[in-house]
């Protein structure tokens, strides 16, 4: 059993690198197919999903473009339910289809509460694509057109996921020993 020491806290591997990469190609392409010819904007939320969108991306065989936003709703191993916003969206997004993509879908309001922002700038279509979501954590009901795993309501680790901003650069994905 594999583990990850991260501050005060131990971790063990719970997903392998390739069978994150295995999901990740899956859903490129089923973007790819329903986005052929509509030129998406892909959202990528810093920091968490980083990882998770540079491999993304390097599947996608559509032409697209992308640009960053940060949101924030976590402190330490909890989330905090008070979003911020952090860094806004610099692109026009009028008649755009806008792809978000997240590591990690858990309570759901940080997902609501940006796709509330960008519908009041009119794109043609939001879709939703998250390395994991915690279907037993949500709060509130969330579109997610594409996801690569669905996990238990655990702590996580890696593959771009952190603790109080540390254990973003391994290649597995943890689980928070209990």
């Amino acid at each position: 059993m594999q583990q990850l020491q991260v501050k005060d806290k131990t971790f063990v591997v719970s997903i392998h690198e390739s069978d994150i990469q295995q999901e990740v190609r899956r859903v490129a392409a089923e973007i790819s197919r329903d986005l052929a010819g509509r030129e998406p904007l892909f959202l990528p939320v810093l920091n968490g999903s980083f990882v998770f969108a540079a491999d993304l991306l390097r599947e996608v065989n559509i032409p697209c473009e992308v640009s960053f936003i940060k949101l924030a709703s976590y402190s330490g191993t909890n989330s905090t339910g008070e979003i911020r916003e952090v860094i806004g969206l610099a692109k026009d997004i009028t008649g755009r289809h806008v792809v978000i993509v997240e590591d990690i879908i858990d309570s759901g309001l940080t997902m609501a509460h940006m796709i509330d922002t960008l519908e009041k700038q009119n794109p043609a279509s939001i879709s939703v694509c998250t390395l994991l979501v915690k279907p037993d954590a949500l709060k509130v009901e969330v579109p997610i057109n594409y996801c690569c795993m669905r996990i238990p309501n655990d702590f996580i680790v890696g593959y771009g996921l952190d603790y109080d901003g540390f254990g973003r650069n391994t290649r597995d994905i943890y689980t928070l020993l209990k």
